[in-house]
């Protein structure tokens, strides 16, 4: 009796280190990171980094040549309609050294000369013009009596009117004499002491808002259209994103966007308004050339929620370009090219099980699920190559 115990025992020992050594020798399971298909509403969308800017933005720029005054306003000062930006003043005349100084007096008493002349001029076409009427009053009254001819009235009437010509051509003389005179006294008006203020142009404001950026806020000379400042509504934003060219022709007139990262609590939501129908060129971070597109959002959200948001502010965007309702939704990184198609893992009993998938849609690090995937079901997210079909897996806690 005591000789069968012993070897049951000893047959037990060894069954038990056969089990042990096929335990050890056999694969253990690969621990793997799984996730679960979830149903629900996919949402596609492109993302991008955006930027505020006004709407509406006048840049106000000089009408004129002159000296601009300094300009007292500083970004952020509220304006109104037609209040006073800035001032120009006439540009200074141009220094003059003694000898053309001592030109311009010359040229001033030559003007001064002439007046006189010119004066004296018309005083003598004046006397030479009442001497012609009185001639002529005189030959009418002896041609009416006959005591003078025809002929002799005739050369009263041609003097007379000779006469009042000289006068008009002498008083034209003598105003143009004025003129060069005011012409060289403004000249040297400069160096008088009773020379008084030019007047300035005032440069006003078109609309009422805020003063964005003063371009030019010291005194100095400014030629015709140079820019002073820009003036706006802050409260009139709108959002400017560039995305690439082939996002660009998914987005319509109307989508509905997201606003993140905007600086406040929450997210903000926006429309799209508008995509420009020309694309440019862009260098991205990696000196690469992009074909990129304007989308031009506005803002939805009520205004007191983003009144601290200012132009020029940065943000970020979705953009809506597909959705799609009781669709079944799992990670981007549990795909993988199968030939044409696409596959995935799917843990069943402790093992991976390869399975063909109908893609919907990608976006992001989602992607829908056409068919080949049933709520649930828990997927590989990134399998390795020692995954394939049948190895033992177990989830990664």
């Amino acid at each position: 009796m005591q000789i069968t115990a012993g070897r049951v025992g000893l047959t037990l020992g060894a069954m038990a280190a056969a089990a042990g050594i096929v335990w050890f020798l056999l694969p253990r399971p690969i621990p793997v990171e799984t996730a679960t298909v979830t149903k629900g509403r996919f949402v596609a969308s492109v993302d991008e980094d955006g930027k505020t800017r006004i709407r509406q933005r006048y840049v106000v720029t000089a009408p004129l040549a002159g000296r601009l005054t300094r300009v007292r306003l500083k970004a952020g000062d509220p304006v109104a309609a037609d209040d006073i930006l800035a001032a120009i003043q006439p540009p200074p005349a141009p220094l003059l050294d003694p000898r053309s100084r001592r030109e311009a007096e010359e040229r001033m008493g030559i003007a001064e000369a002439a007046l006189e002349r010119s004066k004296a001029t018309v005083e003598r076409a004046q006397a030479q013009a009442a001497q012609a009427k009185t001639d002529l009053d005189r030959t009418r009254t002896l041609a009416a009596s006959g005591a003078s001819t025809v002929q002799a009235l005739e050369r009263a009437e041609l003097s007379q009117r000779i006469a009042d010509r000289d006068l008009r051509a002498a008083e034209f003389q003598d105003h143009a004499a004025s003129h060069e005179l005011a012409q060289a006294r403004a000249l040297l008006g400069r160096y008088k002491d009773d020379a008084g203020p030019a007047e300035p142009w005032n440069v006003t404001a078109p609309v009422s808002g805020v003063v964005l950026k003063v371009a030019q806020e010291s005194e100095t000379v400014v030629q015709p259209g140079m820019p002073l400042m820009e003036i706006g509504d802050p409260r009139d934003l709108e959002i400017v994103t560039d995305v690439l060219s082939t996002d660009a022709v998914e987005i319509r007139a109307g989508a509905d966007v997201a606003i993140d990262h905007w600086g406040g609590p929450g997210l903000l939501s926006g429309s799209v308004r508008r995509v420009e129908p020309s694309a440019f060129t862009k260098i991205s971070t990696l000196g690469v050339e992009e074909q990129r597109v304007n989308v031009l959002i506005d803002l939805l959200s009520p205004q007191q929620r983003w009144s601290g948001l200012g132009d020029g502010y940065r943000v970020d965007t979705r953009i809506t370009v597909y959705t799609r309702d009781d669709v079944e939704i799992i990670p981007a990184g549990a795909l993988f090219r199968r030939g044409n198609g696409w596959g995935v893992y799917v843990v069943e009993s402790g093992r991976a099980e390869l399975r063909a998938v109908e893609v919907a849609r990608r976006s992001g690090g989602f992607a829908a699920i056409g068919t080949g995937l049933k709520q649930g079901e828990r997927v590989i997210v990134y399998p390795g190559d020692q995954i394939g079909a049948g190895v033992r897996v177990s989830a990664r806690p």
